[in-house]
C-alpha cells in the first residue's frame, strides 16, 4: 500500500514517515501543497494524508483540486480543530480529519479504516517480473508455484524493486523509499536486506533477478 504525506513540519513529516513504514507502507513525502498535488497528479497512492496549513497551495487547494479527477482516499491532519474546519474539510470531500497533536496508534488505526473502504479504490495490482510474482492486496510473494514468506522489510524492499523493474536504484533511493529519510546512511542496511532477500528469492533457483551494478546500486530484472 503506497501513502502519499503532504506535511511541511519536518518533524511531523518525519514522525509520520518512520511510523508508516515500519507499519509495513510505503510512504512518498511532500512539503508543499504544489509538490503534493503533481506526486497525487501522477502517482497511484491508496491514501493521501494532508496538513492543511501548506506553503505555496494551502490543503483546501490541493484537495479541492484532487477532487476534480481523483477519487483518492484523503486524511486531512491539522492543528486546527475547530468543527466549521472539520466541516469544511469533510464537505470537500476529505474523508477522514484527525487534529494535531495526535498519537500515533489513532492515526494508524484510522489509516487501516480508510484503506478497508475498498470502493472506488483499484485493486492493487499483482507484480509479475519472469516467474516471480507479487500480491500487495494479499501481502504474498511467490516464485513459481513456491510461496516465499518476506518480513515487513523484506516485502517493502522487493515491492520496490519489482515496481522499478529494469531500473537501477541506488542506496540512497531505496533507503529513502523504504526506511526513514534520515536513517544512517553510512551503516550496510541495504546490503543486508538485499543479501537476505536473495537467498530467499533467487538463491534456491537457476535464474537470478537480483543484480548488483557495482558503485551504482541494485537492479531486479529478468536477464537470459
Amino acid at each position: 500500500m503506497r501513502i502519499l504525506v503532504i506535511e511541511d513540519e519536518l518533524k511531523t513529516a518525519e514522525y509520520l514517515h518512520q511510523g508508516l513504514t515500519e507499519s509495513g507502507y510505503i510512504v512518498d513525502r511532500a512539503t508543499t501543497g504544489a509538490d503534493g498535488l503533481h506526486l497525487a497528479q501522477h502517482q497511484v497512492y491508496d491514501l493521501i494524508i494532508l496538513d492543511v496549513n501548506l506553503p505555496e497551495l494551502d490543503g483546501w487547494g490541493v484537495l479541492e483540486q484532487l477532487r476534480r479527477a481523483h477519487s483518492t482516499r484523503v486524511m486531512m491532519l491539522t492543528a486546527r480543530g475547530r468543527l466549521a474546519d472539520k466541516v469544511r474539510g469533510l464537505d470537500m470531500g476529505a474523508d477522514d480529519y484527525l487534529v494535531k497533536p495526535f498519537e500515533f496508534p489513532e492515526l494508524l488505526a484510522r489509516v487501516r479504516t480508510l484503506m478497508r473502504r475498498s470502493e472506488n479504490i483499484p485493486v492493487p495490482q499483482v507484480l509479475k517480473v519472469a516467474d516471480l510474482e507479487l500480491d500487495p492486496g494479499r501481502h504474498r510473494a511467490f516464485r513459481g508455484e513456491q510461496r516465499i514468506d518476506l518480513t515487513t522489510k523484506e516485502f517493502a524492499l522487493l515491492h520496490l524493486l519489482m515496481r522499478h523493474s529494469g531500473e537501477v536504484l541506488t542506496r540512497t533511493q531505496i533507503i529513502s523509499l523504504v526506511w526513514d529519510m534520515n536513517f544512517d546512511c553510512d551503516t550496510n542496511v541495504v546490503e543486508v536486506s538485499i543479501r537476505r532477500l536473495r537467498a530467499k528469492i533467487d538463491d534456491p533457483f537457476d535464474s537470478k533477478l537480483i543484480h548488483t551494478l557495482r558503485g551504482v546500486g541494485y537492479v531486479l530484472e529478468s536477464r537470459t
